[in-house]
């Protein structure tokens, strides 16, 4: 899209991530894992966990507040010059400075209308300048092409018009820009004295603020824009060029054009009375002095309120008398300070404010005529002019709203705007855009900003003890405010934003380049732009390429929150911009140095604040550098938050630590070479000074403005001052015999304080090399459990991160008790004896309970195969842990293992005696583990009591058994272990339980007979 495109191309979105619950716990350190991905934006959007929703803990009835307020087309810096529609902010300013050049000589501005569109005297005046200037363009005639530069319809003679509202109103003023009317004057009148001079925003009222002049239209845009009133008959008819050149605007005129200020409510007063300039009083006193009295004002403002009201008749040029003058100087002072004559005297213009004098036909341009009202000469108007402009601001309003009332008023005025029930979020951000370029259309918005979350409570709850609360994230054990004691608002403490539709947050970054964090907490979104850390220094190159005029009077503009560019025009000269839509329940996390702005949707509310993590301090450092160059004050001294965190090491997260350590090098080696370069200036003299006991504005640099804290060098001589020891030789003009550093720390205290943070940085590492030793077995040595148990313990009281490392450690140790806690069961399990886990039979028939023929039952995880304890025991012979178990689980294999041997040779001999079987069974009990050889045993001993049982039952000597017992030693000798003998007495047994049924029967028959 090319710039000043009417329609609106939203950027490319910026990343979003929705943590898990795990990820969500640790709030820093998700936003580090992230960090890769996200700054590459400048600015990311996170989504929490569905179920985490804070309550909104302000007290709603108790919260009032004062918002801001903002005129959209005043927030935009710059547009194509080719569009006359875009106003902006350089346009504004050079309009001002114009305007406040005619008031000055006693005529209003008033801006002409060139085919039915307010002529761009900004956009003209600079296309004069590119195409070389006023005779350049005449002498050449090229004032056509002027006219189709700034777009207007050829084949109507505009360019002559053109170049008669340039010498009109534009050539005088240029005129004096350059000092061209000037009497031996080399200076430039709109250039500052010092080209580094500091700026100091918002110490004079702001533009909104300042009440017009009822004497000018200048003062307010509106008024300034309106058109031209019609002309009367009056004026046409002495001036007829008034109809050849369609121009009714005031202000001197060119020699030759007949044209001549017509103040309207001048010549109102006229009929009053005559208007005239400020009258002399003078008072004889006694002693035969004079006391001149002025009965004007000092200020002009007010000089020209007085005009109105006095009732002195008076010429077009009032004579004023001078004090303890002669007479030879009094003739002398009316003279033409151009041609140094005194003739033609009804010629002769006395300047309203330094009093010299001046033919009107001497002065560049000359004057027709002597004007009405208020002159100034040229010297006055470049003093006038020369002062600096305004800090652009925004003024507060009068109206205080509690969170009702002003929602009211919100969604009443983007109902009202809209006229629709549901706005889509785009047709707001291309409305918005639209107004901010649009110079007919004038919308005022209100912003509850920067509210004190101190005074009016946050949002969060607190209880709250959640990282994601903003009350707790700066404090966070790895975030570097901690380390400050201050409660700094906006930065440690929270700020509050109430917003409507339309109201918005210029392009800056964060205080000290630090992060920032913004949760909204209800409401309608917020819509984001940033651009990543990296395009920062493009962006600002760009807004100075377009606006070379804003940065010349403001350096620090972009640092003042007033400046709104589009982002296509950004885009549109190489700047990466992203953008984003935050809802209710969103965060939205800026990156160090990454610019960001934006604006409402509709009536919300949003909390914001900043953190620091490690991964800041070398930006922090290279902030502090350009806030040097820029002369801007520092919030905190980065210097004294370094030396700081060296003084307690141990307190620090190990990552910090570390970064602390690399930026206090850099540091201490910075103050080695400043301090050499403070003895070969021939300073010797020192003291010591705590300067963190001073207040910041007793410790600033008086060139750079920095906050000192390491040193500074002072003189005894000019107590009021000192300078950071890169401004050595600003500090003043005394001899360096009085000059003396004061510091904080000797050069033999920073290395010391420097090796503290070492060790603690290096801690993990020595930590680490230990571990990494004892859980690899370099040197042949399995460390003891309890040695381990000490480096875990270490890890926990320094608060060495969760590393991979102290994983694998704590997983070592888990393994290692666990192996423990088994061998010492098993061991203690085989003293007691296994055998009561087993459990014996009740018989096999109703009536003789002796033997169950079933597998003996073992206890759930109280025994192990003899593969698992094989395994068992290369498990822990693996470990990197000596345990002195692993010869007690040895032992039990070895007894297995033989016990095993001795098994299959029992085995083998079958048959062998049932008595000699069941002392092996009960052997391989009492081990615990579970042999192969143990089951085959004791199937063998289940058949042995078998064919007892069955022998017994069918014995000629034995009680006769009943069909239910016979029938029970069937169904058990299913079970038993296959054999001849087994296969022997199942037929048996069937055979007699057949012919037993068979009697059974016919018992049952004759009974029935009977």
């Amino acid at each position: 899209m090319e710039p000043g495109s009417d329609d609106f191309l939203p950027p490319p979105e910026c990343p979003v991530f929705e943590p898990s619950w795990a990820e969500f716990r640790d709030p820093l350190g998700y936003i580090a894992k992230i960090r890769p991905i996200a700054e590459k934006s400048g600015i990311c959007k996170i989504r929490p966990p569905a179920d985490w929703q804070p309550p909104f803990a302000v007290e709603v009835d108790n919260f009032r507040f004062t918002p801001r307020i903002q005129r959209l087309n005043e927030l935009e810096e710059v547009q194509a010059f080719c569009m006359v529609k875009a106003q902006t902010r350089v346009k504004l300013n050079y309009l001002d400075q114009i305007a406040k050049f005619w008031e000055i000589q006693g005529s209003s501005l008033k801006i002409p209308n060139v085919e039915r569109r307010i002529l761009d005297l900004y956009s003209l005046s600079k296309i004069v300048v590119e195409e070389g200037g006023y005779e350049a363009i005449c002498k050449d005639r090229r004032w056509a092409r002027v006219a189709q530069r700034l777009n207007y319809p050829p084949g109507k003679n505009i360019g002559s018009l053109l170049r008669s509202h340039y010498e009109r109103i534009v050539y005088p003023y240029e005129m004096y820009q350059s000092g061209a009317n000037l009497v031996q004057c080399n200076t430039r009148p709109f250039d500052n004295e010092e080209k580094d001079k500091e700026y100091k925003p918002h110490s004079i009222p702001l533009r909104q603020s300042v009440q017009p002049s009822k004497f000018n239209s200048y003062g307010r845009r509106a008024k300034r824009l309106q058109p031209d009133p019609e002309p009367t008959e009056e004026d046409i008819e002495k001036n007829p060029e008034l109809k050849k050149l369609q121009i009714y605007g005031a202000g001197p005129k060119m020699m030759g054009l007949g044209l001549m200020a017509k103040d309207k409510t001048l010549r109102k007063k006229d009929k009053e009375g005559p208007e005239c300039p400020p009258t002399v009083v003078v008072k004889e006193e006694s002693g035969g002095d004079v006391k001149v009295e002025s009965t004007s004002p000092k200020t002009f403002l007010e000089s020209k309120e007085e005009l109105s009201h006095s009732p002195e008749p008076c010429t077009k040029m009032t004579m004023r008398l001078r004090r303890n003058h002669s007479n030879a100087q009094f003739i002398e002072s009316y003279v033409c300070r151009m041609c140094s004559r005194g003739d033609e005297d009804d010629k002769l213009l006395l300047c309203d404010g330094c009093d010299d004098n001046y033919h009107i036909f001497c002065l560049l341009p000359p004057l027709p005529e002597i004007p009405k009202g208020v002159w100034r000469c040229p010297k006055c108007v470049m003093a006038e002019c020369k002062r600096p402009p305004e800090a652009f601001g925004f003024e507060q309003a009068t109206r205080e709203y509690t969170l009702q009332s002003f929602g009211e008023m919100a969604d009443s005025f983007k109902a009202d705007y809209f006229n629709m029930p549901m706005v889509p979020t785009e047709l707001v951000e291309k409305e918005f855009w639209r107004l901010v370029n649009s110079i007919e259309e004038d919308v005022t918005v209100e912003y509850g900003a920067d509210i004190h979350s101190k005074e009016f409570g946050s949002g969060f709850p607190e209880y709250a003890t959640s990282g994601w609360n903003l009350n707790v994230m700066p404090v966070l054990e790895q975030s570097v405010l901690c380390h400050i004691n201050a409660d700094i608002s906006g930065m440690k403490v929270p700020w509050l934003y109430v917003g409507m539709v339309f109201s918005a947050f210029c392009w800056h970054i964060e205080d000290h380049w630090s992060y920032s964090i913004n949760y909204l907490h209800w409401g309608e979104p917020k819509t984001w732009y940033g651009v990543p850390s990296l395009a920062a220094e493009h962006l600002e190159e760009v807004m100075k390429k377009l606006t070379p005029e804003l940065f010349d009077s403001q350096p620090d503009l972009l640092h003042q929150l007033v400046t709104l560019m589009n982002p296509n025009t950004l885009m549109s000269h190489g700047v990466p911009v992203v953008r984003t839509n935050q809802c209710a329940g969103e965060f939205v996390i800026t990156f160090p140095r990454a610019y960001h702005s934006g604006f409402n949707q509709g009536y919300n509310f949003a909390e914001a604040v900043n953190f620091c993590t490690a991964d800041w301090l070398p930006a922090g450092r290279q902030c502090i550098e350009h806030y040097r160059r820029l002369r801007r004050y520092c919030v905190f001294s980065h210097e004294e938050l370094i030396c700081k965190m060296a003084a307690c090491p141990e307190k620090l997260d190990l990552n910090l630590a570390a970064a602390v350590h690399k930026e206090m090098f850099i540091m201490v080696q910075e103050e080695r070479r400043l301090r050499k370069a403070l003895l070969e200036k021939g300073i010797t003299e020192a003291e010591r000074e705590a300067f963190e006991l001073l207040p910041d504005d007793e410790r600033q640099c008086i060139k750079c403005k920095t906050t000192c804290f390491l040193s500074a060098l002072a003189c005894y001589d000019c107590p009021d001052g000192l300078v950071c020891l890169s401004h050595i030789n600003d500090l003043c003009k005394c001899s360096s015999s009085r000059q003396y550093l004061r510091y904080r720390y000797t050069l033999d205290e920073l290395p010391a304080m420097l090796h503290k943070l070492k060790v603690r940085a290096e801690s993990f590492d020595t930590w680490a090399n230990k571990v990494r030793v004892a859980l690899e077995v370099e040197d042949g040595r399995k460390r003891s459990l309890e040695e381990l148990r000490a480096l875990e313990s270490e890890a926990r009281e320094r608060r060495f991160p969760n590393s991979e490392l102290l994983q694998r450690l704590k997983n070592c140790l888990s393994e290692a008790e666990a192996c423990v806690s088994r061998a010492l069961g098993l061991v203690s399990g085989q003293e007691a004896g296994y055998g009561s886990r087993w459990r014996e039979g009740t018989g096999f028939g109703l009536e003789t309970p002796h033997v169950e023929l079933h597998s003996p039952h073992r206890v759930a995880g109280l025994q192990m195969t003899l593969a698992e304890l094989r395994a068992f025991l290369d498990q822990m012979n693996n470990l990197p842990c000596a345990m002195h178990q692993i010869g007690d689980v040895q032992g039990i294999l070895e007894q297995v293992e033989a016990y095993q041997a001795e098994a299959r040779e029992a085995l083998a001999s079958l048959p062998s005696s049932p008595g000699l079987l069941q002392s092996l069974l009960e052997r391989g009990r009492q081990l615990g583990v579970e042999v192969p050889e143990a089951q085959q045993l004791q199937r063998q001993v289940e058949q042995a009591r078998w064919l007892d049982e069955v022998k017994r039952t069918l014995a000629p000597s034995a009680r006769r058994g009943t069909l239910a017992v016979m029938r029970g030693l069937l169904v058990a000798g299913a079970s038993v272990a296959p054999s001849p003998a087994v296969d022997k007495a199942r037929a048996e047994l069937q055979e007699l339980l057949t012919i037993a049924e068979r009697w059974e029967e016919k018992a049952h028959l004759c009974l029935e007979a009977r």
